[in-house]
Parts: structure tokens; sequence; C-alpha cells
């Protein structure tokens, strides 16, 4: 069957359409089956996709069920975003930029060959980070997130349950990160890596779509840091099997590696583009897949209060190694608070943030200078990179 292309208006305006003739919502196929009856063919993954990124419009009511929103929510001013093609950063740093908008609509913008790395840690799961998933983050209980109990005398963060996501979510995950792999490998200089934060849960599922998009496998990064996800003994029946544990304790943070295809050899493509490889810690020893980490401290938590926060001193071994000389762009299509283009100031590199929620816009203004200052070993310092406190100046 023949796929018709169609505007991202056109088919949210069928799904509006549908869900507002509907009592009590609707469920995704049946979404689908209407929005086909007025506009022609749609995939499914679109239907579901254009619901889950439209959460001020959008809500769903329980799995694979949505409605109409019925409570007001701030949202972006799409129209303004696109009616500007040379939309102006609403913060400039140091030689930080970050900009308010979806990183889809920003990357079909920029100019080809112009961003040099990616750093980003997105929102593998998709539906961690929608309004109504936030909410019940913010009111401490319900939905995705789960409020590990305390450890060792410490109360550790929230953390995301990607157990109860479904084959339509993981459907909905691989055509996100082939797409998202799309609009990369349009911007990127060849030669260019990606940095990519994942779970092991996820991490074969966003790494399908990426080699979909054409991007090359170059391996993971581990980030060695004790969680509290996994380890548990059989809900209800822990006295009974004492001695079994239903997943590994998490003891590593995997982060995929992907590069665009080079242009001839690597000498050929770091001679041009001055990309294709990563950079070394220093002349005796080259750049590790194992880094040494740890929970990120609370003294940037409370400068920056992001529920997948990543610690400066990870961060930056990161993004120093993507730019092999020491020059170029680095991008984060899904800036949160900035922490990766802290990072990148404090390296002295060019950095470019993109990031839709105006909450986390309003935070990043203030936190992205002081996570900049948080003090750490240098990435070229000899020793267990990593594993070192931070602190503020």
């Amino acid at each position: 069957m023949t796929r018709l292309k169609h505007s991202r208006g056109t088919v949210r305006d069928a799904i509006v359409a549908c869900l507002d003739s509907t009592q009590g919502g609707a469920s995704v196929a049946d979404i689908r089956r209407f929005v086909e009856t007025r506009i022609g063919v749609v995939p499914t993954s679109s239907v579901r996709s254009y619901l889950r990124q439209h959460p001020n419009i959008f809500e769903r009511t329980q799995h694979g069920r949505y409605q109409l929103r019925s409570e007001p929510v701030e949202a972006i001013d799409e129209t303004a975003n696109k009616s500007n093609d040379r939309m102006e950063p609403v913060l400039v740093w140091n030689q930080a930029a970050l900009y308010r908008e979806d990183c889809f609509d920003w990357m079909e913008r920029r100019e080809e060959n112009s961003i040099h790395a990616v750093v980003t840690d997105p929102p593998y799961g998709l539906v961690e980070y929608t309004e109504i998933e936030q909410r019940k983050l913010r009111a401490g209980r319900g939905g995705v997130w789960r409020l590990p109990p305390s450890f060792d005398g410490h109360q550790r963060s929230p953390v995301p349950r990607f157990t109860i996501l479904g084959e339509a979510d993981f459907e909905h995950m691989r055509d996100f990160f082939e797409r998202f792999g799309k609009g990369v490998s349009r911007v990127l200089v060849p030669g260019a890596h990606v940095f990519v934060a994942s779970n092991p849960l996820g991490s074969h599922i966003v790494a399908s779509g990426l080699a979909e998009a054409g991007l090359e496998s170059r391996g993971m990064i581990f980030r060695l840091v004790m969680t509290m996800r996994g380890g548990d003994r059989p809900k209800n029946a822990h006295e009974e099997f004492s001695d079994v544990t239903v997943m590994p304790r998490s003891m590593a943070e995997p982060w995929l590696l992907f590069r665009k295809p080079l242009e001839g050899r690597v000498q050929d493509n770091l001679r041009k583009w001055g990309t294709g490889g990563l950079r070394r810690q220093s002349e005796s020893r080259p750049f590790g897949d194992v880094i040494k980490s740890h929970p990120t401290r609370l003294a940037e938590r409370r400068l920056a209060p992001h529920p997948s926060l990543k610690p400066q001193a990870f961060l930056r071994q990161l993004v120093r190694a993507a730019l092999p000389l020491g020059t170029g762009v680095i991008l984060d299509p899904f800036a949160g608070l900035g922490s990766p283009l802290a990072a990148a100031n404090h390296l002295g590199y060019h950095s470019i943030g993109v990031e839709l929620s105006s909450k986390y816009i309003e935070i990043a203004m203030m936190a992205l200078p002081q996570l900049e200052a948080i003090k750490c070993p240098e990435p070229d310092t000899p020793g267990d990179l990593g594993a070192f406190d931070c602190r503020v100046c």
C-alpha cells in the first residue's frame, strides 16, 4: 500500500477532529482508522508520534488510549518558531547558545555540514518527559517514574521504570531515533561522532534506529556508576525466592557511540573537517570506553534540578573527546538544563543546545553558568578520571 506524505498540521488536525467527536477518548488504532478516512493512509507509528509529541494537546488516559487535554498546558508557539528562519537563541553564555524549540524543526533549518559532534541525553523512553508524567514526578507518585528507597543513609533520585514499556512503545522508540539519526546526519560534518545516553533495556532499540538512519556504530562508552535500578527480588515473593534477583543491579550506564560516514580515510577527514576520531586523554593515553563515575552530587543537583542530570566530571570527558582537534561545534538536541553546554564552555568549545520545555529553559539560564564553574579534574589529569568529587567554586 502506497503511503502518502502529509504535513504535520494535516495529521494533527485530523487527530483533533477524531478525539473531538468521541467521548472518553479513543485507541491509537481507532484514531488511525478515522484519520485515514479523512486524509488517506497514515502509519500507526506516525499517529502515535503526533499524539506523544504534542502533550499540550493530547492526553494519554491509559495504555494506548488518548483524549483531548482538558487542562491548559503551556505550549510552545510553533507558528512563531517556524515564522523566523533565523530564530535567535534564548540564551547565549560564553561560547554556548541555547534555543527553545523542537530539535527536529531546528535541525531541518540548520545549515548542512555545520555541526562537528553530538553529546546528548535524550528522553529514551519518550514517555517520561511528557507533561503528564512530569506532573506525576513532581507529585512524587504514579506514572513511569519510581522513587527508590534510601540507601546507606542517602535518598536516591527518581529513576524511570522502563520495564512498563510495551511492544508499541519500543516500536515508537525505534522510529523516533531513526528520525533523530536522519536529522543529525543532515547537520553533521562527515566523520562527526554522536554520543547518546541510553539504558540496558532500551539501548538495542535506540541503536537500531540510529543504524537505520545511516550512522555507523563505533561501540559503547560505559559510565561505571552504581544506581538503584535492578537487583530486586521477585515482587510479593521476596521471602519465597530470597536468593533470586529479577534483574542484575545496574552498575554501568551505556552510552551509544555512532559516527557519520567518513570522506575518504580518517586522516583525510581530519584534514578537511577536523573530525573522524576521538581526542586522546594525553599523549600516552587514548580515550577509553569505560569511565569511572558517581551519581551526580547534591551540589550539582541543587544548581540544576533535572532528574537525568549527569555530573560535569563525566560530561567533560565525553565533550572533550568528541572534538579530536579541539575545534568545532558540539550540539545537544535535548539540552535539558544545559549540562553538556556547561561542559563545553568549561573546555573552551563552541556548543549549541536545543530544548523544548520552557520550564527547563528558565532553570538553564541560571544553572548553566554555575555548572560551568564546578571544579573537577581536567580531562587530561592522570589517574581515574571521574572518580573525584566535584564541588562548587
